[in-house]
């Protein structure tokens, strides 16, 4: 008889329980996912490593952590199994704290990846609804707030494309590139979506200059 059942059973000894337990992918947050997704790039990192590494890439389109939620994080993942540290001696009195990726934790992140259901992302714009509000404020501020947002966006988008070159030199890190790449475009069209909106302003004020001012 084989030791291994048809269907994905399990071998002599195994039930399917433990066979449920291995395949189980935790209920943990996106920003566990997250901080464990940087690990497997496969290097040992510091805290604050991995909060520049999240600043070069996962604040584009994700989550700019502070060093309390890297950390907090850290230590969820530990407890679980899926990280490890040591402390790192170096040259200065104290030693570096720095944290791996377990096998456990690779096979869960990498289950995740490919299983998680596909979810819509979540706008939660704040220009936006200021904007929604516009009624209650100048017209000018309302402008203000949309060119100080068309810069932000500018901004962004040339980091993006800063941090796609950089990571264009490193073969591993194609994907990366490519979300990069993404971000770079997203907020070069957030930047046109506020051009195009300041636009119609001007045709909102315009219309109002003929018909008298606009009751909300």
């Amino acid at each position: 008889m084989s030791d291994t059942a048809p269907h994905g059973g399990t071998a002599k000894g195994g039930t399917a329980k433990d066979a449920a337990a291995e395949d189980a992918t935790p209920n943990l947050p996106p920003t566990s996912w997250a901080v464990l997704g940087l690990l497997s790039f496969g290097e040992e990192l510091s805290g604050y490593d991995l909060k520049k590494w999240a600043d070069w890439s996962l604040k584009f389109f994700y989550w700019s952590p502070s060093y309390s939620q890297i950390y907090g994080e850290l230590k969820r993942l530990e407890k679980i199994g899926y990280a490890t540290s040591r402390v790192e001696l170096t040259e200065s009195t104290r030693g570096k704290r720095v944290y791996a990726i377990t096998e456990e934790g690779m096979a869960a992140v990498s289950r995740w990846a490919r299983e998680a259901p596909v979810e819509p992302p979540v706008l939660k714009h704040g220009v936006m609804l200021r904007t929604w509000l516009g009624h209650l404020m100048e017209p000018a501020r309302l402008r203000e707030i949309l060119r100080q947002h068309g810069e932000y966006a500018e901004k962004m988008s040339r980091r993006a494309a800063a941090d796609a070159g950089g990571a264009a030199e490193v073969a591993e890190w194609a994907y990366p590139e490519l979300v990069l790449r993404w971000s770079q475009r997203y907020y070069e069209a957030e930047r046109e979506l506020t051009r195009r909106m300041l636009a119609d302003l001007d045709e909102i004020a315009a219309e109002s200059a003929k018909d008298g001012p606009l009751t909300p």
